[in-house]
């Protein structure tokens, strides 16, 4: 606002600017008649004249200097009407607004360019009448206008006021305007003189002050004014707080500076400056270090910088981390390895029970290591159901080597940065997991186990599977890249053991750098016996029980794992042995009496009702049912395939959560059995007649895979003729339309449920003998094993069809 005051204000003349600002406000405009009824017509660009207000126009064109100088030789009036566009440099009638200000000229200035200097004193608002002509200037007739609303005197000096309250505010915020401004508006008394000067200085655009020249009613054009000056001080106050606030920040930075800078002057004086100190320690580590050239020249580097930074700069702290780091990583710090084989295996052997053909794969990758001297070995990928022993199995090995040993989660992982690390200059900035990890173990060849391997998200942050590409390959590990360090950190001495309970999410190209070690559930025999050797002895320690307090039998502990656990591994059954042990605890510590020997019968008071029954898969089933064996990621389970028939015209209706390989088995089968109805002795338009459901519980689990084939042919044709499935008899594998069984995976874990739920015949795949035979015999005692080619085989076998 107020910008034609600093204008006016530097006049080449004292006398010209004091008659400028001399003016007899309160002095009577001339009467209508006073005013010639036809003037000189001049066009201004950028701004609009209000009346009573003086302001100074540079005049460049032909026919405004014409106007000007015939205005100035008659009476001294002229008409002053602004451009609707200042782009147009001959305007004519159509280009101008047609409501301007009558004009005195109170002095013109001839400039050596030919261009003159006019002086224009606003004297009344007209409206154009007809532009008489327009060569060699403009020259219209005009009709004054008079001002309206002058009897509301109250609300008139209301808002008057408000406008010279808003007018002191503007100055007090404004810096380019004087001080002087704010008395010269106290000593203006004529309302609509302060209303027109303040419109004339507003900071808004020629059309809006167009506006206010144009409204007749003066109280109107006063709340006009008004409301544009609101809008201008509240961006001035904006203004202000913005800049106090970068001001405050700037003076305290500089005094911040200044007072650091004294600091520093006296420290250096009584020669105690602890970031000196602190660097020169750095410099000493470093000479300790065993890391390579390239390594050496960005750690010195890095150093000069820290020398040269302000202590308080925000580079310093990150600077300073960044050493810290490099130097309190192990560069070049090996272990020394215990390659005693036979410690080996004597230290896996008392950790875990049963894992043969695992530990026996563990070992030769040992030796190979300690044959060759160096890690470029595939690297170890333990697969199996939770709570096997997979994660624990690279402790033992870390034990037995005498390395150190790392364990990193890598479930839900989705931040490619987790691996790799972010780039220092982020804040709050950080290496990868892998290297802290090698930072924290102090050593540069530790056992690092990879855990839950198949559980690595991906997301719009990157795909830290394909960051792992590189940590896994013995090719590459050498080189291996971490964004925060920005150098290269040998990874080829770490025996990388990744964990996985299911192979189908990993990243095919990450598979095929690790060699899969396939873990298979434990038997119940082999779960007593882990019971006997660890679980029982840990539980004892944990609940602070000594040996003999509390003793439970073999015949015990199968009960437990047959009656109140259904799993693979072993970590709900080591959830049941410390319940007996919080039993007897409590009566230890509260001195009651009680046996030592627990038996099976107390089981239900300590430990609840049987959760799992073997009968429901025993009992003889009704047409229709047949019992299947699944494989899940926790193991092997029971799968009842149930069947139904009902009248309708064929349709087949699937139930149960099924996926498509699943749903196309169930195709499969009934097209089987279709094709060859005379096997079961029905006829073609047996199946015309009846709707067919096939249901798999539990509905609310997913189910999908090949091996329920034969199973669910084998219920299709229990249920059309009636005849119910042999009991204790459980089948897996694929089926084709031509009859043919083929061989399905997980046999181990399918055989070991059947053997817990007390089947007593299995059908299975010729081809799948030979897994079979992987499994001691002992384990499967009491199972009948009916190897087939065809499904012709598998109904004889469990329908008694010829």
């Amino acid at each position: 606002m107020f910008e034609d005051i600093v204008f006016s204000m530097m006049p080449e003349e004292e006398v010209d600017f004091m008659s400028m600002f001399s003016i007899d406000e309160e002095e009577e405009t001339p009467k209508n008649e006073d005013f010639p009824s036809t003037l000189p017509i001049v066009a201004l660009k950028n701004t609009v004249l209000f009346p009573g207000v003086i302001i100074p126009i540079t005049v460049g064109r032909d026919k405004s200097i014409k106007a000007i100088n015939k205005a100035y030789k008659e009476e001294r009036f002229i008409g002053v009407l602004s451009q609707m566009d200042m782009n147009i440099e001959h305007p004519d009638a159509a280009d101008l607004y047609q409501i301007g200000t009558i004009a005195k000229i109170v002095k013109i200035l001839k400039l050596p360019d030919g261009t003159l200097t006019a002086i224009l004193q606003g004297k009344k608002r007209f409206t154009l009448g007809e532009m008489i002509r327009t060569e060699p200037m403009l020259e219209g007739t005009i009709n004054p206008l008079e001002d309206e609303g002058l009897d509301n005197t109250l609300e008139l000096e209301a808002v008057v006021q408000s406008l010279m309250e808003r007018a002191e505010q503007i100055i007090h915020l404004s810096p380019h305007i004087p001080t002087e401004a704010s008395m010269m508006f106290k000593n203006i008394s004529n309302k609509i003189f302060k209303i027109n000067f303040i419109a004339s200085n507003l900071r808004v655009e020629v059309p809006i002050k167009q506006e206010i020249l144009v409204e007749n009613n003066i109280f109107d054009k006063a709340q006009m004014v008004l409301k544009h000056m609101d809008g201008e001080l509240q961006l001035l106050k904006i203004k202000d707080k913005i800049e106090n606030k970068v001001r405050g920040d700037i003076e305290k930075q500089q005094k911040e500076y200044f007072l650091n800078q004294q600091l520093k002057t006296i420290q250096d004086e009584l020669g105690q400056n602890p970031q000196t100190t602190e660097i020169e320690g750095f410099i000493k580590r470093a000479k300790d270090k065993q890391w390579g050239e390239n390594v050496q020249k960005a750690f010195e580097k890095e150093i000069n910088k820290i020398k040269r930074s302000n202590p308080q700069a925000a580079e310093f702290s990150v600077l300073m981390n960044w050493v810290e780091t490099m130097l309190d990583l192990p560069w070049g710090e090996y272990t020394e390895d215990n390659f005693d084989l036979k410690n080996v295996k004597a230290v896996l052997d008392s950790d875990h029970f049963g894992l043969d053909k695992v530990k026996e794969r563990i070992l030769e990758h040992l030796a190979v290591l300690k044959l060759k001297g160096d890690m470029k070995a595939p690297i170890l990928c333990l697969v199996g159901p939770p709570g096997v022993g997979k994660t624990s199995l690279g402790r033992s090995v870390a034990t037995a080597l005498n390395r150190k040993y790392v364990r990193m989660s890598l479930g839900g992982l989705s931040d490619e940065s987790e691996i790799r690390g972010h780039r220092k200059t982020y804040i709050g900035a950080m290496p990868g997991r892998i290297i802290k990890s090698l930072k924290k173990a102090q050593a540069s060849n530790p056992v690092f186990i990879l855990d839950e391997i198949d559980k690595v998200g991906k997301d719009f942050r990157g795909d830290p599977s394909s960051a792992l590409l590189e940590v896994l390959d013995p090719e590459q590990n050498t080189t291996f890249f971490d964004n925060y360090l920005d150098l290269e950190y040998d990874l080829s001495k770490v025996l990388f053991i990744a964990t996985s309970n299911s192979l189908n999410t990993i990243q095919p190209a990450l598979l095929d750098r690790m060699e899969i070690i396939q873990i298979s559930g434990y038997s119940m025999e082999e779960k007593v016996e882990i019971a006997k050797r660890h679980l029982i002895p840990e539980s004892l320690e944990e609940h602070g029980l000594k040996k003999g307090q509390v003793e439970l039998s073999d015949e015990v502990m199968m009960k437990i794992a047959q009656d109140y656990t259904r799993e693979s591994g072993v970590r709900s059954l080591k959830r049941q042995v410390d319940a007996i042990m919080r039993h007897f605890a409590k009566k230890v510590a509260m001195e009651e009496e009680y046996d030592v020997q627990v038996q099976p019968e107390y089981l239900k008071e300590i430990l609840g009702p049987q959760r799992f029954s073997s009968d429901i898969y025993t009992e003889n089933q009704v047409p229709g049912v047949a019992v299947g064996l699944a494989w899940t990621s926790v193991g092997g389970d029971i799968l009842f395939i149930e069947t139904s028939l009902s009248k309708g015209k064929g349709a087949l209706t699937l139930t149960g959560n099924l996926g498509d390989v699943m749903k196309e088995s169930a195709s499969t089968a009934l097209s089987f059995i279709k094709a060859h109805s005379d096997l079961v002795g029905l006829k073609p338009e047996d199946f015309e007649t009846k709707n067919i459901h096939i249901h798999v519980p539990e509905g609310a689990i997913p189910k999908d895979g090949p091996s329920a084939g034969i199973t669910m042919m084998t219920a299709l044709a229990s249920a059309f003729t009636g005849k119910s499935i042999k009991p204790h008899l459980a089948m897996t594998g694929e089926i084709t339309l031509r009859g043919k069984v083929l061989p399905v995976g997980g046999i181990k874990e399918k055989i070991l449920a059947a053997k817990r739920a007390g089947m007593k015949e299995i059908i299975l795949c010729r081809e799948n003998e030979k897994h079979v035979g992987e499994i001691e015999a002992k384990y499967i005692e009491g199972l009948t094993f009916h190897y087939v080619d065809r499904m012709e085989e598998v109904l004889k076998i469990a329908l008694d069809v010829d």
